[in-house]
């Protein structure tokens, strides 16, 4: 072939490229106000959340909580991008900043990985088969390269959140499964009756409960609730009748406290923890649920974190007087000196 028509070819082939790269920048700002908004909503940051459909939404601060812990306590739209600290979402009025182009890039990848929770949780309620093929059709081949850290924000969120451990069916294969985390349900502190799919919803419940002041009104449980894709009235695919299961089923197992608010008129209700939730979990083990979330460390919600710690010295000090009643005068930390103390 002629040297000037191959000159020709690779440069049409070059504009046919550069085409291509500025119509995917095109449709990638096109898309911020609506891709990044939805990967940083409640109901699609697997940081601190899971999918459109499903999974524990952002766990607010409450208003009342103090200054030191207000900006930064909850689970919000954090995500590690290697090393380096994703950024913090926040709605169009409190920031008219614009997004950067890595944190834009990371709030895609976020939205993609809650498009995998969803798929991941579908097909196991559905007992069909995991596969990678799904995967990558549902990631799209725009971030196919993304693939390893899309599937691990994933994984991860199906692991923390719902107690599933994805594996791979074959190293290298093409199918995968999802497995009970025996770590979870052997951890001393946390019956066996927290897993799937129980514990996608009652951890993030008790966590609002904790953050809020340790009860939380039944309207502020329902607006989280709806940030997670859960509606009163409206049965969920994997929750089925919300209302009864929080109201009803998960009271009875006295996980949870459901009342009305005294001398409240008209009348109004909200939860608190159940006895069976203070036996079986306890505030440090919600606030390193929430931490994790964030990609932070308890410490890091300095308030929320002397409480909790309160909480385990108080268990610790119940624990050595039932244990030996005579020593209930000594160290009154003995099962919480693990914990590092809040500076």
């Amino acid at each position: 072939m002629p040297r000037g028509h191959k000159s020709k070819l690779r440069a049409r082939e070059k504009r046919r490229q550069n085409r291509a790269e500025a119509q995917s920048l095109k449709s990638a700002e096109a898309a911020t106000g609506e891709d990044a908004e939805a990967a940083c909503s409640s109901s699609s940051v697997l940081a601190g959340a899971p999918s459109s459909a499903t999974g524990a939404g952002p766990l607010q601060t409450p208003s009342s909580a103090p200054a030191t812990t207000s900006a930064t306590a909850g689970v919000s739209c954090k995500r590690s991008a290697g090393k380096a600290k994703g950024r913090v979402c926040k709605s169009k009025s409190s920031s008219q900043a614009s997004p950067s182009p890595e944190s834009f890039a990371l709030d895609i990848l976020t939205q993609k990985a809650s498009h995998l929770v969803d798929y991941l949780l579908n097909q196991y309620q559905m007992k069909e088969p995991i596969r990678k093929t799904d995967m990558l059709k549902i990631v799209h081949k725009w971030y196919r390269k993304d693939f390893s850290e899309i599937l691990k924000m994933a994984s991860d969120h199906m692991d923390l959140v719902y107690g599933l451990e994805l594996k791979e069916v074959k190293p290298n294969g093409n199918l995968y499964t999802l497995v009970q985390n025996e770590d979870a349900t052997s951890d001393e502190s946390v019956s066996r009756a927290w897993t799937f799919p129980i514990k996608g919803i009652l951890m993030p419940v008790l966590s609002v409960i904790f953050l809020n002041g340790n009860r939380t009104s039944e309207k502020e449980i329902w607006e989280f609730l709806n940030m997670m894709g859960i509606y009163d009235g409206k049965s969920h695919f994997i929750f089925g009748d919300t209302r009864k299961l929080i109201t009803q089923d998960l009271v009875q197992e006295e996980y949870l406290v459901y009342q009305q608010v005294p001398n409240s008129d008209p009348p109004c209700y909200e939860f608190l923890w159940g006895p069976r939730a203070h036996a079986e979990t306890s505030k440090m083990k919600i606030l390193e649920f929430v931490a994790k979330m964030n990609d932070r460390v308890p410490t890091s919600f300095p308030a929320y974190y002397a409480e909790a710690l309160k909480d385990e010295e108080e268990r610790a000090r119940a624990a050595l007087k039932a244990s030996s009643p005579s020593k209930a005068g000594g160290d009154p930390r003995p099962a919480s000196s693990h914990y590092p103390q809040p500076e």
